[in-house]
């Protein structure tokens, strides 16, 4: 089977956990911000990890995880 490239796109949005979990960034926090409480845009600041449902669509995107 040859290689897969990898989705640059999902390169750039994604980062993988010493435990193997898949680390994003969380939507909403780019523009119209004054509508927004500062409680609500601190934690729009922070890493989660993917669901494990998700993790599946993912993965083909990083081949270094397959």
């Amino acid at each position: 089977m040859p290689k897969l490239k990898t989705k640059s796109g999902a390169k750039k949005r994604f980062k993988v956990t010493g435990s193997g979990k898949i680390k994003r960034k969380k939507a909403y926090a780019r523009h119209i911000l004054t509508k927004k409480t500062t409680k609500q845009k601190r934690r729009l600041g922070h890493k989660v990890t993917v669901k494990k449902v998700d993790e599946p669509n993912i993965k083909p995107m990083l081949p270094y995880l397959v």
